[in-house]
């Protein structure tokens, strides 16, 4: 298993729209997370940031994130969702949500 931390914006104006979808998340998006090996994932909103954590417990995070990027019902719910959101600038090339490092992890 392997932790993920990542980081985005939300948009002032979009926050309450974004946390109404998240409250009523599609179920096909719930089954496409739990079949690309994402577990225990949580989003936290703080002064305009969003703070997404998950558990991957796959074997090949790229293929499962390809898998879920082909999916046409995902594709629907970040088509929703993207406009809402603003990439920090220091992302990595490729990235949409910004990996961060974990400095500090004890169970």
């Amino acid at each position: 298993m392997k932790r993920h931390g990542q980081l985005i914006r939300v948009k002032t104006e979009k926050l309450e729209e974004y946390k109404k979808y998240h409250a009523e998340v599609w179920p096909e998006i719930l089954e496409m997370i739990r079949k690309c090996n994402i577990r225990n994932y949580s989003i936290y909103h703080k002064d305009g940031y969003m703070f997404a954590y998950f558990e991957y417990v796959g074997t090949d995070f790229a293929a499962d994130m390809a898998k879920m990027a082909a999916d046409p019902k995902t594709q629907e719910w970040w088509d929703i969702m993207m406009p809402m959101q603003e990439p920090l600038e220091t992302r990595a090339d490729g990235e949409w949500w910004a990996e961060m490092e974990e400095v500090f992890h004890t169970d």
